[in-house]
């Protein structure tokens, strides 16, 4: 738990109910456990458009203790949002609640503004009503775009190249504006590009609801013999072997920054950006590599064209966040597909199977 002064306050503010906004999402859920084991109390919003509520019983069994509160609704519903606060005394909001998906973006733009950048201002417009002025924003370092190589750092100019990119990027001026105008307001700004992985024990991981072409969890299910082949997108990009890099991140060192933010709500006001990363990339071929070594197994592939609003690289400079917070992702490629390949052997049909009980153990 944090133990920084508030400004202009002899007592120091520590956050303790934390309200997630998209909790039963990949990352979501993760955070919630990751909040649990270190006391929090956690109350989840989430509209189950991506995600499924059998999630919690698994959150649930991972802290050893109870989620405070779970509520149904839809992150623009501005009324049934308001009541959530009107329940509960909430300190501070981590708002996961978006769609995040970059090729999909390209095919359903005005979803993606209506979900990522209403969904932004409802919260705002309720988080303002009640008095609750401390946001953790998962942001992306999609923002970033075809900006060049990288590490890219926080002054690095935005120029995003899908919709995606772009919704995040109107969010993050739409909450810098309002720092700069209210400044009773704190908003810490968290920008990374793949995270993916799944949580040791194997019981938490990637699932979707809405079919995805995100990397790591559609190579589980090739090695796995869900999916008959992956296809890559672009094979012709400048890179070492034409295929596009990324910053993989692992979703339990991405959920530890946004604990850790947390306890750093309070070190000072206004809008506050940090990228989350390792600071190095992996092309589309270094992961197929990476996960058919952790599998056991060759990964069969198919090489098609680029993605509408793909880029070349995206790799981010993440040595602001270690000097400000020390914090610094400590898993690496390897553990990210180990991890993965163990939830996809225990849950080969994601939450929804109930064919095989995981087993943490095994």
């Amino acid at each position: 738990m944090g133990s920084s002064a508030a400004e202009g306050s002899e007592v120091p503010w520590t956050p303790s109910t934390v309200l997630v906004t998209g909790g039963a999402g990949f990352i979501g859920s993760h955070a919630c456990v990751e909040l649990l084991d270190h006391g929090y109390e956690v109350i989840v919003v989430d509209n189950y458009s991506n995600s499924t509520p059998q999630v919690f019983a698994r959150v649930e069994r991972l802290a050893g203790r109870f989620v405070g509160a779970v509520y149904e609704l839809d992150i623009r519903d501005r009324r049934a949002l308001s009541a959530v606060f009107d329940r509960h005394s909430v300190d501070a909001v981590v708002h996961f609640a978006a769609h995040r998906a970059v090729g999909r973006s390209t095919r359903m733009p005005i979803d993606f503004y209506d979900t990522n950048v209403g969904g932004t201002t409802a919260l705002l417009g309720a988080m303002h009503e009640h008095g609750v002025h401390r946001l953790v924003y998962p942001s992306s370092c999609w923002v970033y775009g075809d900006a060049g190589h990288g590490p890219l750092d926080e002054t690095t100019p935005a120029r995003p190249t899908n919709p995606y990119a772009t919704s995040k990027w109107i969010s993050e001026q739409i909450l810098a504006d309002v720092c700069r105008r209210r400044p009773e307001y704190t908003v810490l700004c968290l920008r990374y590009s793949a995270p993916a992985g799944a949580h040791p024990s194997g019981l938490l991981g990637e699932t979707h609801r809405v079919a995805s072409d995100r990397l790591v969890p559609y190579l589980a299910q090739v090695a796995d013999g869900r999916s008959e082949r992956l296809e890559i997108f672009g094979g012709d990009y400048p890179t070492h072997d034409g295929t596009a890099i990324r910053d993989y991140l692992h979703v339990m060192d991405a959920v530890e920054a946004h604990r850790v933010a947390l306890d750093h709500l309070a070190d000072e006001r206004g809008m506050h950006v940090y990228n989350l990363g390792v600071g190095k990339g992996s092309s589309v071929l270094d992961v197929v590599a990476a996960f058919s070594r952790e599998c056991g197994r060759p990964i069969p592939y198919d090489v098609g064209p680029r993605r509408p609003g793909d880029v070349a690289e995206l790799v981010v400079d993440p040595t602001a966040v270690a000097r400000a917070w020390g914090w610094r992702a400590t898993r690496d490629l390897a553990d990210l597909c180990r991890d993965t390949w163990r939830f996809q052997r225990l849950n080969p049909h994601g939450y929804a199977d109930s064919a095989r009980r995981p087993n943490p153990r095994e």
